[in-house]
């Protein structure tokens, strides 16, 4: 890719470089963006075309570097570029322009992009719901983010929607959540129904493999296995079953597995199941019930 800045620059003549748009050896992308071939045009090709339009300071962000940074699998449609103020850029119809006051930049396989936490910061302030921020935080800390490093972020924004929220989600993935279906679980499921606190992503050796399970009871001989959409897309796998049954045998834990509607929309039914397991293992507490309706008050 080549702006017309650097062509004449490099000597040769705007009628030169136009002529080889109108013949079509070279293709126009922007206005004073050319790409120098007619084949097929990547996303990467894209995004730095969108960079080279946008000018210099200018950084991937949002969707963008949300794709460049791995918390997400597909690129956005348009790519999406934020610029310092009082810089103006005007949007196309395949580059969404941001205008801020603050950019920090980082450098990733060779594209500008806003930093790890702005990005996530910047996602989360336009997420759908609670669960997206929240797997959006988690993602993000998988990728390398420090939770203190995702605070200084915060404080250094006036405005940011969400903010409760964000701080109830670090202390979460500080304390071993690491994905939406986590946070609710331990939340609606554990903590709101007085179950006994399970020990987080314990890494253990069973049958010769390391394995890493959700929620451990310890000394009750009960675990808790959740498959959510992030780490287990097509639901309970082959290994999945394979670790179940080498815990059985080997430990003689009881392996319970829920899902997204186990706990986000039945989360008193799934209190009742677990305080059922726990007892027949030998705990001596009991579920309390979070409200007059509570599937928990009627197992009591």
């Amino acid at each position: 890719m080549v702006t017309t800045a650097q062509c004449l620059r490099a000597g040769m003549s705007a009628d030169r470089f136009e002529r080889l748009v109108r013949r079509g050896e070279w293709r126009r992308l922007h206005r004073g963006v050319m790409v120098t071939h007619n084949g097929p045009l990547t996303w990467r090709v894209r995004a730095v075309a969108a960079l080279l339009y946008a000018g210099a300071g200018a950084a991937l962000s949002h969707g963008s570097a949300a794709y460049v940074h791995g918390l997400v699998d597909r690129p956005p449609r348009l790519v999406e570029v934020s610029v310092r103020r009082p810089r103006q850029v005007t949007a196309t119809s395949q580059v969404r322009i941001r205008r801020r006051t603050e950019l920090e930049v980082a450098v990733l396989n060779g594209l500008s992009v806003t930093s790890l936490p702005t990005t996530v910061l910047d996602l989360v302030a336009s997420a759908r719901s609670d669960d997206d921020a929240v797997g959006l935080v988690t993602r993000g800390v998988r990728a390398g983010l420090r939770p203190e490093t995702l605070l200084a972020a915060m404080s250094r924004r006036s405005r940011l929607p969400g903010r409760p929220l964000l701080l109830e989600v670090l202390a979460a993935v500080d304390d071993g959540a690491e994905s939406p279906l986590e946070r609710r679980y331990h939340r609606d499921v554990e903590r709101r129904h007085g179950l006994p606190r399970s020990t987080r992503q314990r890494r253990e050796l069973v049958d010769g493999h390391w394995i890493r399970a959700d929620a451990v009871y310890d000394g009750l001989g009960v675990r808790v296995e959740l498959d959510g959409a992030l780490a287990h897309p097509a639901g309970r796998t082959d290994r999945d079953t394979w670790r179940d049954n080498a815990v059985l045998i080997e430990r003689g834990d009881l392996t319970l597995r829920y899902r997204w509607s186990h706990v986000r929309r039945s989360p008193c039914t799934t209190a009742a199941q677990v305080g059922a397991a726990l007892r027949s293992r030998g705990w001596r507490g009991r579920p309390r019930a979070c409200s007059p309706t509570c599937a928990v008050g009627r197992t009591l």
